[in-house]
Formats: structure tokens, sequence, C-alpha cells
């Protein structure tokens, strides 16, 4: 009985030394949830928010970039209408850009997150705005395996499907490579120029 606890004891502790992986749904703030979730940062400031997200470092965010950081053309949000996208991205705008320049400077930003100002939580989730392999990375990979998971242990859905689309990434790379060989793509010529066979 006593060498039971004492295993039972030990895998818990190892269990929670991992960390948590918990809905971070309850928390309020838009931005920090999108940092907890996306990024793993819980500490940050409105600033380095604003750099993070700035992917072309301009100083400014345009509206693809606020489109991006909301993760609206994630697969996610595809039940999501264009109209809806444009009606939150019109809201933040309104919010963040006040002189209605079509951008968003980080002056701007910063001066008004001081005086309270926070991006609003639309429910379209945390904002996916990483590639395939970044998002299954830390929205599955990092929950339900881990760093010591083998391939064998790769069997979810979730880690079959990615891999499929590494498969089919790969095969899609080859056929190029092939293409690139041939003098002439006869498949890229328009049919009005191809000899008509004769009869």
């Amino acid at each position: 009985m006593i060498a039971f606890l004492v295993v039972f004891l030990a895998v818990a502790r190892l269990c929670l030394a991992h960390g948590s992986h918990e809905d971070h749904g309850s928390i309020e703030d838009w931005a920090t949830r999108h940092m907890i979730e996306e990024h793993h940062i819980s500490n940050f400031d409105p600033g380095s928010f604003f750099m993070l997200h700035d992917y072309d470092s301009s100083g400014v965010w345009t509206v693809d970039e606020v489109r991006r950081t909301y993760g609206l053309d994630d697969s996610s949000n595809a039940g999501l209408t264009e109209e809806r996208k444009q009606q939150i991205l019109k809201e933040i705008f309104g919010i963040f850009d006040p002189q209605k320049t079509g951008v968003i400077r980080q002056s701007e930003w910063m001066r008004l997150s001081r005086e309270g100002k926070k991006l609003p939580d639309f429910g379209t989730g945390p904002g996916h705005h990483g590639d395939l392999e970044y998002e299954y990375e830390i929205h599955h990979f990092e929950k339900y395996h881990g760093d010591g998971a083998t391939e064998e242990d790769l069997t979810h859905p979730e880690d079959i499907e990615h891999f499929r689309q590494h498969d089919h990434a790969e095969d899609a790379q080859i056929q190029l490579a092939k293409l690139q060989q041939m003098a002439i793509v006869e498949a890229n010529i328009p049919i009005k120029f191809l000899k008509s066979p004769s009869r």
C-alpha cells in the first residue's frame, strides 16, 4: 500500500511539474488570453504586444496585421462571414485609430492602452496566427504528447492529419521538381495552341 502511494505521488508530481494546459477562456482580457495561449507569455506590456504583432516592423498595424493577429482567416474561423470580419476590424480600428488613418500607430496604441483601452473579445478564439507547424505544436503536441513522445505515440486524428499535410507538401515539392526539369510542360500550354490530332 505504501509503495503504491509513493508511486502515485511521484507520478502526480511529474504531471503537475509539466505545467498547465487549462482552458484560459475565463480570462476576460483578450490580449492576455491571446498571449498565454498563442505565445506562452503571461507577463508583457502594451509595447511588447504591439511589436510582436507588427509583423513587418513598420511601427503601424495594418488591417491585414490586425486580421492576422485575431486569426480571422484561420480555418478555426471559417464560419465567419466576410461581413462579420469587417465589422470586427471596424470596431478595433474605431478604438485604436481615432484619426481614421487606416492604420494603428504604435504611439496611438500606447496612449490608448495607458488610458485603459483594450482589444475586444469577439468570441472568435485566441487568435491563431502561426503557420500549421506552430499551431500543431502549441495546441496539440505540447498538450497531449510532450517532449518524450515517440512517433508511435502520435496516433490522434490531429497527428494523422498533421502528417498527411506533410506528405501532401512533400508530394507537391517532388512534382514541382519534376516539372522544373522539363523543357516544356505540355499541361501548361493552352488548348488553342495545341496541334489538333489529324483525322
